[in-house]
């Protein structure tokens, strides 16, 4: 027998090691391009949630204000809706942007749950806008405005498969007059 031959199976043992190799190195490299791309992706969804509750919270918080000029809220800073009305529109129009990359990068989960929560500050505003003097009412809006809130962050948390967060609602000393 010819030396090649005798070494042959020597030589496939290395040929079928070094594919196996490559083959083994390509396939973890897929992994983890696969494993960053999504934590990439997870990252950048965080941030637009984030900043979509943040330019709605800017909404919510201008309302207040707007309610305590009016009786219907106890916040300690009273904004007429004359001085809040340009403030008001900034908000809505920072909102925007925030809403475009919710509709791109958010799960329908999270994009439904933010759709409710935005329709509760907008009927906000709209009882704010007609002048309205109804605490009552008006705790009924913040009661459904907080569940928005409340239901968008739970989406947001399974949607990144985060642990479960706090509610947010806790219980306000009675001011004087026995208003929250």
């Amino acid at each position: 027998m010819s030396t090649f031959i005798q070494q042959l199976p020597a030589l496939l043992g290395v040929v079928i090691g070094a594919l196996g190799s490559y083959l083994v190195v390509m396939r973890g490299d897929q992994v983890r391009f696969r494993r960053e791309q999504a934590a990439r992706w997870e990252e950048r969804r965080l941030t637009v949630y984030a900043d979509w509750a943040r330019s709605l919270k800017q909404s919510v918080t201008l309302a207040y204000r707007v309610a305590s000029h009016f009786g219907n809220d106890p916040h300690p800073h009273p904004l007429p809706p004359e001085e809040a009305a340009s403030l008001q529109a900034e908000a809505t129009v920072a909102r925007d942007p925030s809403g475009e990359a919710l509709l791109l990068l958010g799960s329908p989960e999270v994009v439904d749950r933010a759709r409710a929560w935005v329709v509760v500050v907008l009927e906000m505003e709209e009882f704010l806008r007609a002048g309205r003097r109804d605490p009552g009412a008006w705790q009924v809006l913040l009661d459904r405005q907080r569940a928005g809130r409340e239901g968008y962050y739970s989406a947001v948390r399974a949607d990144l498969a985060l642990p479960p967060g706090h509610s947010a609602r806790w219980r306000m000393p009675v001011a004087p007059g026995g208003q929250r």
